[in-house]
């Protein structure tokens, strides 16, 4: 099995880890109840999906 010959240092390391982070989520407005929601998913507030009543509340 391959060892590395030298420790990667923290430098390194950090600049290899710059693009992995935690992203926002696209979030939109419910055009009928006005609540934020992730978009192409039913409103969890009023439960609409292209202004159809998906879920009965």
């Amino acid at each position: 099995m391959a060892v590395p010959f030298r420790r990667t240092s923290k430098q390194r390391k950090r600049k290899r880890r710059t693009h992995f982070k935690l992203e926002v989520p696209g979030l939109v407005r419910c055009p009928e109840c006005g609540e934020l929601k992730l978009s192409h998913r039913v409103c969890p507030s009023c439960g609409t999906y292209k202004g159809v009543q998906v879920i009965k509340k």
